[in-house]
């Protein structure tokens, strides 16, 4: 592992179309490096949104937990998980439960809730023969490209997510609640400004209404900030949007988003949405080893289809409150 690292920014590699990098030597222990530069590190994610370490030669989950405890900066446990993880320790996940060969687009890591991590952590320990990048893109630069029209429509109203927990598809309830009792359910609901509605069968459907756009708690820069196209009908691969409908029913999806009052969200505007995304998008390969640092709300980020066994162990952590965030919309928790 590298024994020490330019402060300055200047010294971090920019290179259009790839997330900002770092490359070190390996001469010492990964986290004992993280905890050196751990200044360093946050001085580089402030000023760029991201930044990708390559050279520490992570080998395992161990390793990556020894790494974030350098951070200084808490882990957070992940609560309305809408696809299952496997849990290695405290704060240490694996890459969410997702078909090789469909994309995650770009989003932003539980902006659905109304505390979110400030802060992603990536460790690669195993990379793919092909593809599945973890790309990411520049908030604020999305914003800026996006019609005002729209994004003036979701500042007022802001955004819907409907969800349906069944034992078939998707996160069940004790992976997204941690829980099935169905009264601490309701508890956590109500607690999180989420509508709920038990069903016959025993399952249960959500609502949730989020602000589209944020304030960056620190910097204060207008972000574009939800998971509107990631976790939208319309974004799903055709052949899996037609039998979910057609099994489940278009009020079933396991999960789907609207506009903040209720109105359905076209696929023009999703697709309008992924295309400002994708012109805006940076990516670099996985190589066994790096790990990439996230601000989680002025950057979004992505995880690319991939062929051959990928290993990417994810965390969470700096734990931010929606309401540090300037919120457009009112959202009151019972």
């Amino acid at each position: 592992m590298p024994s020490s690292l330019p402060t300055s920014l200047l010294d971090v590699e920019s290179q259009p179309g790839k997330p900002p990098m770092l490359r070190v030597e390996a001469t010492a222990d990964a986290a004992t490096w993280v905890g050196e530069q751990r200044e360093a590190l946050r001085a580089v994610v402030a000023g760029r949104g991201s930044v990708l370490v390559r050279g520490l030669e992570l080998r395992d989950a161990a390793e990556f937990g020894a790494v974030l405890q350098q951070l200084a900066t808490a882990p957070m446990a992940e609560k309305e998980a809408f696809a299952p993880r496997q849990a290695y320790s405290e704060g240490v996940y694996s890459s969410s439960t997702w078909p090789p060969n469909q994309p995650m687009c770009m989003h932003h890591e539980l902006s659905y809730r109304l505390e979110f991590p400030g802060l992603m952590v990536f460790a690669c320990l195993g990379a793919p023969t092909a593809g599945g990048a973890t790309a990411v893109a520049d908030s604020p630069t999305v914003l800026e490209a996006l019609p005002t029209e729209l994004t003036e429509r979701f500042e007022r109203e802001g955004w819907l997510l409907t969800r349906s927990y069944n034992d078939e598809i998707g996160a069940s309830l004790a992976e997204a609640f941690g829980t099935e009792d169905r009264g601490a359910i309701e508890d956590y609901c109500r607690a999180n400004a989420i509508e709920f509605e038990w069903q016959g069968d025993g399952g249960l459907r959500t609502r949730q209404r989020r602000s589209a756009v944020v304030r960056h708690p620190v910097t204060g820069r207008r972000c574009w900030f939800n998971q509107i196209a990631f976790l939208n009908e319309w974004t799903m691969a055709p052949e899996v949007r037609e039998y979910l409908v057609d099994v489940y029913g278009a009020d079933g999806l396991p999960f789907n988003t609207r506009f903040g009052e209720g109105d359905p969200i076209g696929e023009d505007v999703v697709q309008q949405i992924n295309k400002v995304y994708d012109d805006c998008t940076a990516r670099e390969p996985w190589q066994t080893g790096d790990l990439l640092f996230v601000d989680n709300i002025r950057t979004a980020h992505s995880r690319e289809p991939f062929e051959g066994p990928r290993e990417v162990l994810v965390a969470m952590a700096g734990a931010v409150h929606l309401n540090d965030c300037s919120p457009t919309v009112e959202v009151t928790a019972g």
